[in-house]
C-alpha cells in the first residue's frame, strides 16, 4: 500500500507544478501580445493591416494595393 500513497502524492505534486507553470506562461504571453501591439504603429487604410515601420508599410502598400493611390504619409519616403 505504500506505493499507492506515493503515487497519489506524486500526482498531486505534479498537478500543482503544472498549474504553476501554466499560470506563469499565460502571464508572459499576455505581456508579449501587448508589446507586439505597441510595436505596430502604422495601419493600412485599405485592408487595416498593421505594420511596425514605414518601410514595411510602403512595401506592403505597393505589393498588396498597386492600383490604389499611395497615402500621403508614404509619398515622402
Amino acid at each position: 500500500m505504500a506505493r499507492g500513497h506515493q503515487k497519489a502524492q506524486s500526482q498531486a505534486k505534479n498537478l500543482a507544478k503544472q498549474a504553476a507553470m501554466k499560470s506563469k506562461q499565460g502571464h508572459n504571453a499576455n505581456e508579449q501580445k501587448k508589446a507586439a501591439l505597441k510595436a505596430l504603429t502604422f495601419q493600412c487604410p485599405v485592408c487595416r493591416g498593421m505594420m511596425p515601420d514605414p518601410k514595411t508599410y510602403k512595401q506592403h502598400f505597393e505589393n498588396k494595393h498597386p492600383k490604389d493611390p499611395l497615402p500621403e504619409e508614404l509619398k515622402d519616403l
